[in-house]
């Protein structure tokens, strides 16, 4: 097939699949996640870069097709991201106390903490696995993330069939506590403070109506971690 021929295919598909439009890209970074664990330690940050590229990669294509994505309302953004942040490390640590720091009940498997520098060395290749890490999870996972959970999957669990239907930001408690439930599968190893943050991330995105807005807030939110895995070398947060 011809590269217009692909174009062509690729918009008749942002046509008539609006679902696919916003839950491709997060398929696909979740399809290339294993890259880093597959390939030799040398190749791990090209791995991870990769998987940031491909997936901002199916936003562009698509991006005709796309939702508006509303004003930044930076202020609101980065007030609320560096609660969200904050609220991720307490709110950590008070599962922990409680005993709930493990895996999220009847996930399979364990939670690890492993320090990546056993593996990688704490040199130069640790350091570029790092910040291509940082930038991945500031630049290209609130962009994927925020276009399946707050432009499909609220609006698909007021009417799944239907959800480009419903208008952005419309609220429903069955969708504003779902989604936050749901979040968990993503975070088993965090569920409680996963859950919490979506929460806000869902009050933040009804307040404003805004993707652009959580996508910065969610993005502040992961700067913010990684700062902390380097600063306190919580590696729960890598």
């Amino acid at each position: 097939m011809t590269r217009i021929g692909v174009l062509r295919t690729i918009d008749h598909l942002g046509e008539t699949r609006p679902d696919i439009v916003l839950v491709a890209p997060l398929i696909i970074y979740m399809a290339t996640m294993g890259l880093a664990q597959a390939v030799p330690a040398n190749f791990v940050p090209a791995a991870i870069g990769l998987r940031g590229v491909a997936a901002l990669a199916a936003v562009w294509l698509f991006r005709r097709h796309l939702p508006p994505w509303g004003r930044p309302c930076g202020a609101i953004a980065l007030l609320a991201g560096a609660i969200a942040a904050w609220g991720w490390v307490v709110g950590q640590q008070v599962f922990d106390h409680f005993g709930l720091a493990g895996r999220m009940p009847l996930m399979p498997g364990e939670k690890l903490l492993v320090d990546p520098r056993d593996e990688l060395g704490a040199g130069n290749l640790f350091w570029a696995t790092w910040w291509l890490r940082m930038l991945v999870a500031v630049i290209a996972v609130p962009v994927v993330e925020e276009l399946f959970w707050r432009g499909f999957l609220l609006r698909a669990f007021i009417n799944w069939q239907h959800f480009e239907r419903v208008p952005l930001g419309q609220f429903t408690w069955f969708s504003f506590l779902g989604t936050a439930l749901i979040s968990t599968l993503q975070h088993p190893d965090n569920w409680g403070v996963s859950i919490l943050c979506w929460l806000l991330f869902n009050a933040v995105f009804y307040w404003t109506r805004s993707l652009l807005c959580v996508m910065l807030l969610h993005g502040f939110t992961n700067l913010v971690l990684y700062l902390i895995v380097l600063r306190v070398g919580d590696w729960s947060f890598w």
